[in-house]
């Protein structure tokens, strides 16, 4: 039987980044994902400033035109009211992860991880550190990463199902003929597209990616959002259709158990506002390895998660403060205060574009919330009574 240091289930951008950590640290590293690649992947392809910082440290990728499009503008809408309009923000990418994704598994390979793609697993033992592969292979591991996603099968091993029902999300997505987009093409964003949710259309050099997400308990059938979305833009209609499933905030309070771990999707590091989860799961997917190094440094690889929360606490913790923050958007009672105020407010648009950008973190805005939001309250009572 083969033995490995480390067996990583997906090699999307969490997978190839805890790969090119695990083997920098000197680990020998299986990576499996049953997708040949490269593959298609439903994602509207978000890579915001934090992102790309990531990118520069773990992989050495710049921000190439090849790879992405980059945007310095953006509108606003909520229900068809025009909300504004910011231009110069801080810069963000936009790619198809069919290309990225595969740039990614590149330097994977490069680094030296065992490429394993094409290949399902058939039995996975976690009792015993064995998994078995579709072609009957087994593998012997000292640990192992889930990146396999928002279904993971790592975390359905480990807590019987892979996300709650209850607080999942859920998406849908198209991607239209690319119309007259130039650089100067703002992305856009419409708030309340769907109930707890939003719609994006993002413009890139052949195709514009339009989509709807929400909660999945306030959406059980999302296409009439996408269809109405896409009737308001005036494009799509006759596209092929894709779903899927996000765990916005559903972050893991304890993302695996002993030498197991999870990253990416697979723990629900996704950001419950923005929906942005590319650079939570490539910063995971590194801080997942770095824990399984240090454990396996120390002959204790049981002692990863130990390692692996500590190394993720603000991970989670913005994810958290996210949530506290959520119902002020996209609760639906108040959605006439927060579509009066954002329309209103140069420095509440902003704050936004700087939290998406990564330039701002939560605990800052949720400070900024807390101390405006009685004012704003008593400002909105005195215009409704005069």
């Amino acid at each position: 039987m083969k033995q490995v240091d480390l067996v990583i289930l997906g090699a999307g951008p969490a997978g190839s980044a805890a790969a090119v950590t695990a083997r920098r640290a000197g680990l020998s590293v299986v990576l499996i994902d049953k997708a040949r690649f490269p593959r298609d992947k439903l994602c509207g392809g978000l890579v915001t400033g934090r992102c790309a910082a990531h990118l520069a440290r773990i992989f050495g990728q710049a921000i190439t035109e090849d790879l992405f499009d980059t945007r310095r503008n953006f509108e606003f809408f909520m229900q068809g009211q025009d909300l504004g309009r910011l231009d110069d923000v801080p810069p963000l990418h936009l790619t198809m992860r069919r290309a990225f994704d595969a740039q990614l598994l590149g330097h994977a390979r490069a680094a030296g991880a065992q490429d394993y793609t094409g290949h399902r697993v058939s039995t996975l033992d976690l009792a015993q550190n064995r998994v078995t592969l579709d072609r009957g292979e087994p593998l012997s591991f000292k640990a192992l990463i889930g990146a396999d996603g928002v279904q993971s099968i790592v975390a359905k091993e480990l807590f019987s199902r892979a996300f709650d029902p209850a607080r999942v999300g859920f998406a849908l997505e198209i991607e239209a003929p690319a119309q007259t987009a130039t650089l100067a093409t703002p992305i856009r964003i419409d708030f309340a597209a769907a109930r707890w949710g939003y719609g994006w259309s993002f413009p890139k050099r052949g195709s514009t990616t339009v989509g709807v997400a929400g909660l999945h308990t306030h959406n059980p059938d999302m296409k009439p959002c996408l269809s109405t979305y896409l009737d308001l833009l005036d494009t799509g209609q006759g596209a092929k259709i894709k779903g899927h499933f996000l765990p916005f905030g559903e972050g893991k309070s304890r993302p695996g158990r002993g030498n197991i771990l999870l990253a990416g999707d697979a723990a629900g590091f996704v950001d419950p506002i923005t929906g942005e989860g590319i650079g939570h799961a490539i910063h995971s997917g590194e801080l997942a390895a770095l824990s399984v190094a240090h454990a396996i440094g120390k002959n204790k690889p049981d002692q990863a998660l130990t390692h692996y929360r500590r190394a993720t606490r603000p991970i989670r913790n913005a994810i958290i403060q996210a949530r506290l923050l959520r119902p002020l958007i996209f609760a639906p009672h108040l959605q006439a205060f927060f579509a009066r105020s954002f329309a209103n407010s140069r420095s509440l648009k902003r704050n936004y574009m700087h939290l998406l950008s990564g330039e701002t973190e939560y605990p800052a805005l949720l400070l900024r919330v807390l101390t405006r939001l009685p004012a704003a309250c008593w400002r909105n009572i005195r215009r409704k009574n005069p």
